[in-house]
């Protein structure tokens, strides 16, 4: 398990990785076993035309990144983890509108395999569900 959650570490992570600086994505909380993350409102991130929602393609990026995030928390490096994604589910519960908040939580962290489960958050209403596997690389 995790001995040292680096959260400037891991946040430097995310700021020189150019998608996710790019949203502006930050790691707001970070604990062993789980994450908290944010975006914050950009016409950017948009689709065009009436209701101007969050595109739905964020929420999901979210439910991924986050996932691998808490992940990391179960390595004993966290921001030297390897690990890829496997399966990615995202349930839509209704549009974003504002600000994004994702909580992922690790639900398991085996050996080679890790699983998550995923929320995000627009306005204080859940926006979007999710869960994950992952593929774990540990030194053996």
């Amino acid at each position: 398990m995790s001995s040292d959650l680096d959260t400037a570490g891991l946040q430097s992570f995310i700021d020189e990785h150019g998608y996710l600086s790019w949203l502006g994505l930050c790691l707001d909380l970070i604990e062993e076993g789980r994450v908290r993350m944010s975006v914050p409102e950009t016409e950017e991130l948009r689709n065009p035309g009436p209701g101007r929602s969050v595109h739905g393609g964020i929420a999901a990026t979210l439910i991924d990144t986050a996932s691998g995030f808490a992940l990391r928390t179960t390595f004993e490096k966290p921001a030297d983890a390897r690990l890829v994604t496997t399966d990615l589910d995202v349930s839509y519960l209704r549009p974003a509108t504002g600000a994004l908040t994702v909580d992922a939580e690790v639900l398991r962290a085996g050996g080679t395999t890790g699983v998550t489960d995923v929320t995000v958050e627009s306005d204080t209403e859940t926006v979007a569900v999710g869960r994950t596997t992952y593929r774990l690389f540990r030194e053996s």
